[in-house]
């Protein structure tokens, strides 16, 4: 600072834990607005941090420091240097300049990316949308979106409309997506009022890209009491609560992959639009080692059980096999269900039950050679109804055929994006609803998996 000569216009000190001990106008009526006393902690942020550095490392500083006072901006040059004396001392302040000036209106950009970040931040729904509003993909954590976000992840490619019911629920729906933006809406399960936020994607058009739509509640869900945990509750604990953090990001890396994927963002080479596939194929992978890791809680939980009702497992094949059409179409594989069309009722919790098929359907697509078929049999015998989903892969060992049925236990695969928890699971879920999951298989015979339930004996009775 040697070398130059400034006017002083107010004097102020500091001691050694930063507090502002005394100070002479303007700078003290600024210590007030911005919320600090006299005597007090430094209130003006870019004083205090220039005030702990010259009083940490000794050094003389001089510095334009600059404060929001209202609808003000105030720039100021400091002088500061520690104060002589004791090692633990403050500091001494000098202003030499004191401007004042208003600040510039906020953009409306501004403003909006504004908006977006606090959505982002608190929205407890979001979802993916394509230009029509349709869903691509969805995530959500709390517990009163459970019922909604199953239907939605049920109910892919309809307009997200179809799940809320919006204020404007007179008008035909989707709307145009800058209506949508900020309306208020319920949602079935939830008693909290839900306020939609729509991000449009894409250039030059608005939305030609898709959505981003994030749901936003009034209010924070009210959580339970907290008891001190067991150990075993503990472990449960973290895993309940790492997969919602981690199902948000995971999600948004999946839509943006298949964005780019698709090509809907631009044009693209073919090789990064594999990078893109290989990407999204990825999140899938987590997000069903979250969903397999989620199961295994609850079905080792002690007090597990599942809700028996009258299910048709003809109706449940027929929804399985709807849902991995597009995966077996991919490999070339048939499925093929046979047992007429005449229902096979059985005792058994419907969503349980798609769970077991998805996982044995699913396993025969991923392990059957391509150009191959798959056979679903659905038949009733004796006090039992079964379901057999047969497949012509590699089989398996004699050794191999009750140990498949162990916790991850894959069988020395890698590579093949399973966890080796879907067929432990699928067992316990079966043993829950009174039923069996067991295995007949030859090597290079390929494998017949078959679910056995108890079999609704009043057939009269209407199922599911």
């Amino acid at each position: 600072m040697a070398g130059k000569s400034y006017t002083t216009l107010a004097h102020a000190r500091t001691d050694g834990e930063d507090c502002l001990t005394e100070a002479q106008e303007p700078l003290a009526s600024l210590q007030r607005r911005c919320g600090g006393e006299i005597p007090g902690i430094v209130a003006i942020p870019e004083l205090l941090a220039l005030v702990r550095k010259s009083r940490q490392y000794g050094l003389r500083l001089a510095r334009l420091i600059s404060a929001v006072d209202g609808d003000e901006r105030i720039e100021a040059w400091v002088e500061i240097a520690p104060s002589a004396g004791q090692r633990a001392s403050g500091c001494d302040i000098a202003v030499a300049s004191w401007q004042v000036s208003q600040v510039a209106p906020e953009s409306d950009d501004i403003t909006t990316r504004r908006r977006l970040e606090i959505d982002r931040a608190t929205a407890e729904l979001t979802a993916r949308l394509d230009p029509g509003q349709r869903l691509l993909a969805v995530d959500a954590h709390a517990a009163d979106l459970a019922q909604a976000v199953a239907s939605m992840r049920a109910g892919l490619g309809k307009p997200w409309t179809d799940f809320v019911e919006l204020a404007q629920s007179s008008h035909r729906q989707p709307l145009h997506w800058r209506l949508l933006d900020g309306a208020k809406c319920r949602i079935d399960g939830s008693d909290r009022e839900w306020t939609s936020a729509l991000v449009p994607l894409g250039r030059p058009v608005a939305g030609s890209a898709g959505f981003e739509l994030y749901l936003v509640a009034d209010r924070p869900l009210a959580r339970p009491s907290k008891t001190v945990a067991e150990p075993a509750q503990v472990d449960r604990r973290i895993g309940r609560e790492l997969s919602p953090v981690l199902r948000k990001p995971i999600a948004r890396i999946i839509a943006n992959a298949e964005t780019i994927r698709s090509r809907l963002a631009g044009p693209l080479s073919d090789e990064y639009s594999q990078y893109a596939a290989d990407i999204a194929s990825a999140g899938q992978h987590l997000l069903s080692l979250l969903d397999d890791l989620a199961d295994l809680e609850v079905v080792e939980a002690d007090n597990f059980t599942t809700a028996p009702d009258r299910v048709d497992l003809m109706d449940i094949v027929k929804r399985a096999t709807g849902i991995l059409g597009v995966r077996a179409r991919e490999r070339n594989i048939t499925l093929e269900i046979e047992g007429g069309i005449a229902p096979v009722l059985a005792i058994g919790e419907f969503r349980r039950v798609l769970q077991v098929l998805l996982n044995l359907i699913g396993n025969a697509i991923r392990y059957s050679p391509q150009n191959s078929s798959v056979n679903v049999r659905v038949a009733r015998k004796g006090t039992q109804s079964l379901v057999c989903v047969i497949d012509q892969g590699p089989g398996l060992e004699p050794d191999q055929q009750e140990a498949i049925f162990a916790k991850f236990e894959r069988l020395g695969r890698s590579g093949d994006g399973g966890s080796g928890l879907g067929l432990y699971i699928s067992r316990k879920l079966a043993h829950a609803m009174g039923g069996e999951l067991s295995v007949v298989s030859e090597p290079g015979q390929g494998a017949c998996f078959t679910l056995a339930l108890p079999a609704l004996q009043d057939s009269r009775k209407k199922p599911r």
